[in-house]
């Protein structure tokens, strides 16, 4: 065991201090915790375990990504993962009524309660080629690496955690959620945390960087406004609005808005369509809008500026052509909430800690990002989102591709920072506070 056990405490002793400074209470403790917990056999032969599931992992990443699972289709993905999280041993298993897969893990004590999760949603529709192809090293496919690998991720966690029958102080609940892409709006975590009250911390894998540490959760607002008027014929009724005229109005002057860089906040007209014919005068038009913020103060700045400018363009066209038959619906088609956990908290300390002793990275980088995370911290829920392990690019694109370079240190880290939190039966007491 020494010989496991010496890289680990090495790293520690030789990062914790550089990175936090000063060391405040809870990251003294956190420490503490930590080091007790790699100074037990089991522990150190889990996370080997792990390191040695990787080969067995990467083809069970490849094999769910080849399961289609477009936006609101998740099921055949979900059936599966739900059949593999019984065969780990999980047999009471379930899917939710909103598709989520969810196996719940008793404790010797029931609190805390911590939820830790990858989604089953990608963005591509239904009908994209999802074989996966190797060149050089990489493996290339949508979805592959976002997430797929984050599935993988807790499926070798689970497994390395039965195997050696390692029991927690608190409860674990693993979820495949749905609908963290796109529209999904969040639909998967909306409903775990409407159907249960009593979870005390939410740790999402997605993405693959272990070293960065999602702590703050960006807010997001989507629209679809639809243009309307008259229609006529490009000729002979000429001197009618055009809806896509209107349309474009509203996009030119949505292009000159300023938004703060800190908290960084962002806008973008992501699609447009409409009109009949090219010799007709558009009778519809539409277009959806993403706007971001880290801060919800901002994004509701831009938002409430953003509406005025559409309406206005409405009114700049029906002037235009002294008329008043051009109107606009705007639909609120996605709301994603913002929030924040700050580095003090338990939850994000023992993510840095497990991060700093398991890689020995001589920092970590905290970041916002938009993922089921943002649900959790937006009802005052400690959260993180933790990456998968290995390395990957072209997010959301039919050529994304991955490389499971050190990928075990993904699940090692969920797995290590999961026994910080929750407690170790007869070694470790849990560092996650109880909300109730």
């Amino acid at each position: 065991m020494r010989r496991l056990l010496k890289p680990y405490l090495l790293a520690a002793g030789l990062t914790w201090g550089a990175t936090f400074c000063p060391i405040h209470a809870v990251a003294q403790t956190v420490d503490a915790v930590t080091t007790t917990l790699l100074a037990n056999a089991r522990v150190t032969t889990a996370l080997d375990a792990i390191k040695a599931d990787d080969d067995r992992a990467l083809k069970e990443q490849i094999r769910i990504t080849e399961i289609p699972a477009p936006p609101f289709k998740e099921r055949v993905r979900g059936n599966y993962i739900l059949a593999r999280f019984q065969e780990l041993g999980f047999k009471d298993a379930r899917i939710d009524a909103e598709g989520n897969v969810i196996a719940l893990r008793k404790g010797t004590t029931g609190t805390p309660k911590l939820v830790i999760s990858a989604h089953q949603d990608t963005v591509f529709p239904e009908g994209t080629d999802v074989t996966v192809k190797e060149k050089d090293g990489a493996y290339l496919a949508p979805g592959i690496g976002d997430d797929a690998r984050g599935l993988a991720a807790l499926l070798s966690l689970m497994q390395a955690l039965n195997a050696q029958q390692i029991t927690t102080v608190g409860d674990i609940m693993f979820v495949a959620s749905v609908g963290e892409e796109e529209l999904g709006n969040l639909r998967g975590v909306k409903a775990l945390f409407r159907d249960n009250k009593d979870i005390d911390g939410f740790i999402s894998i997605d993405g693959l960087g272990v070293t960065r540490i999602v702590n703050q959760g960006t807010g997001s607002h989507r629209y679809e406004m639809i243009f309307r008027g008259p229609g006529g014929h490009s000729f002979q009724e000429f001197g009618l609005p055009s809806a896509t005229h209107a349309l474009g109005r509203a996009i030119e002057k949505i292009s000159e808005l300023q938004t703060p860089s800190d908290p960084k906040t962002t806008f973008t007209v992501g699609t447009v369509s409409g009109g009949t014919s090219v010799n007709a005068i558009a009778a519809e038009a539409r277009m959806a809008i993403d706007m971001r913020s880290n801060s919800t103060e901002e994004l509701l700045k831009l938002e409430a500026k953003l509406l005025d400018l559409v309406n206005d363009a409405v009114v700049e066209e029906n002037k235009r052509w002294g008329s008043d038959k051009i109107t606009v619906e705007i639909k609120l088609i996605g709301d994603r909430p913002a929030g924040l956990v700050a580095e003090d908290s338990p939850l994000v300390q023992a993510s840095a800690r497990a991060v700093t002793v398991l890689t020995r990275a001589p920092r970590v980088t905290f970041a916002g990002s938009s993922t089921d995370s943002n649900l959790a911290m937006s009802l005052g829920i400690p959260a993180v989102t933790i990456g998968g392990g290995g390395q990957g690019g072209n997010w959301h694109s039919r050529n994304e591709w991955y490389k499971p370079v050190d990928a075990y240190m993904g699940p090692q880290n969920a797995l290590l920072t999961m026994l910080v939190l929750t407690g170790m039966e007869g070694v470790t007491k849990p560092m996650l506070p109880t909300r109730h």
